[in-house]
């Protein structure tokens, strides 16, 4: 759930109300497609429940990740607006809290401190992957995720008081989602092609 942590970390509560108030809850069904490598999105997804499959073709169509509760799909296409360099699929059933990418784009360019407030998150977010690939490759040591190791890397006292803070919004995202169930804001995306 880390991931997610980075988000929630550098937003405020307003910015947090104004992604509940504009994202929807989509309900994808084991073995859908979420997104299709090359195929445009148009949606930064948050996974709340479930786990995702990342692949690439360029591996043959084999599995590089699993995604789960926490985790950010989508967000390097939102950043460089190119199309998704991989294939992320439903391994089972799973929740995704779906922001709109037009929406977003809006709300960044009309609201500077939000902007700002979420691009620091998602550099840090990046960055954190980015030193993760490179430990996996074997470039440095993979550290699991806990206070401890992110102050031996480095992490300034600030960023993991926003970590400590951003488990508990991430808490409460869920609980206000949930509270939330029977809206018309929830979709299901069982109809999607595989």
């Amino acid at each position: 759930m880390q991931k997610v942590l980075f988000i929630l970390g550098e937003l405020d509560d307003d910015d947090l109300d104004w992604i509940i108030h504009t994202a929807t809850q989509e309900r994808v069904a084991a073995n859908t497609v979420l997104i299709r490598e090359g195929d445009p999105i148009d949606a930064l997804y948050i996974v709340l429940e479930g786990k995702l499959i990342v692949s690439v073709e360029a591996m043959g169509g084999k599995e590089i990740a699993q995604l789960s509760s926490g985790e950010v799909v989508g967000e390097m296409s939102f950043v460089d607006s190119r199309p998704p360099s991989a294939t992320v699929r439903a391994l089972e059933d799973s929740v995704l809290l779906s922001i709109p990418r037009h929406q977003l784009a809006d709300k960044l360019y009309l609201d500077v401190g939000f902007a700002s407030r979420f691009y620091r998150a998602l550099a840090v977010f990046l960055s954190d992957r980015l030193r993760g690939t490179v430990s996996r490759l074997g470039y440095g040591k993979e550290s699991p995720f806990d206070e401890a190791n992110y102050v031996k890397q480095g992490f300034s006292p600030d960023v993991l008081d926003n970590l400590e803070l951003a488990g508990t919004r991430f808490d409460w995202l869920l609980r206000r989602l949930r509270n939330n169930v029977g809206d018309s804001s929830e979709e299901s995306l069982s109809q999607r092609s595989n």
